[in-house]
């Protein structure tokens, strides 16, 4: 009786889990870039007393699925169509972002909307020749053409960045929408890539399908609430009657 409410329990601890994994992607749908969550469950099994239990245990990695590219107009928004991700240096770490809305800081060089450096195939993307132009207008003559290269009156002056992991699996979340491959092994850029310029990329987050899953893991919990009650209720008197003897 007591393994049964500590499965219980157990249960309703992985339940909370994929709740937390649904309010975080709720929490994200309007973040440029944003790669939900996927839950998908486990059967491990645990060890209680002498006995084995199987358990469905929810898991969770990154939906790497397109987001819809909404289109700005500004020459500074960047999307990429495909697998890839822009590479950014952030307080001395490497991190991969899908958020291309960048701009120019005071020196000239390309940020996104932390403050970190987006980089290119030979370092950081640097566009200071902008900054010293006085027609206001000369922004538009930066051109980005799909395989990222970046063109400031037909001269190029840097190419972005593309990595693209070789699965979700080797994403690991670094907050603000940022991800590390830790380590890992990692491709640059594939033909499947191409990056445009003018848009960027909504979060790949279905609010009716995290809703959905948000209800039927709430009814679960409270099953199993209720289940809990019940075996309580039946072991209390039990104990209650063999205190009789």
């Amino acid at each position: 009786m007591i393994d049964q409410i500590y499965m219980q329990m157990r249960a309703m601890q992985m339940l909370t889990k994929s709740q937390d994994i649904t309010a975080d992607n709720l929490a994200n749908l309007n973040t440029p870039g944003f790669k939900g969550n996927k839950i998908f469950h486990q059967m491990m099994e645990e060890q209680i007393g002498d006995t084995k239990y199987s358990m469905s245990t929810p898991m969770q990695h990154v939906d790497l699925s397109q987001g819809v590219l909404e289109a700005t107009g500004n020459p500074f928004d960047f999307a990429i169509e495909g697998d890839g991700f822009f590479t950014i240096q952030k307080d001395g770490q490497t991190l991969l972002s899908r958020n291309g809305r960048f701009h120019l800081n005071e020196e000239g060089l390309l940020v996104d909307d932390q403050g970190g450096l987006v980089q290119g195939t030979s370092g950081p993307i640097n566009l200071s020749d902008l900054m010293h132009q006085e027609d206001g207008e000369s922004i538009m003559n930066i051109e980005l053409r799909t395989d990222g290269s970046l063109l400031l009156d037909g001269e190029t002056k840097g190419q972005l960045l593309i990595t693209t992991p070789n699965g979700p699996e080797d994403l690991t979340r670094k907050g603000a929408g940022y991800f590390s491959l830790e380590g890992r092994s990692s491709a640059e850029g594939t033909a499947r890539t191409k990056v445009v310029q003018g848009f960027y990329e909504k979060g790949n987050v279905d609010p009716m399908n995290e809703m959905v899953d948000m209800m039927q893991t709430m009814q679960l919990f409270e099953s199993q609430q209720k289940a809990m009650r019940t075996t309580d209720e039946i072991l209390t008197k039990v104990t209650s009657q063999l205190g009789r003897f």
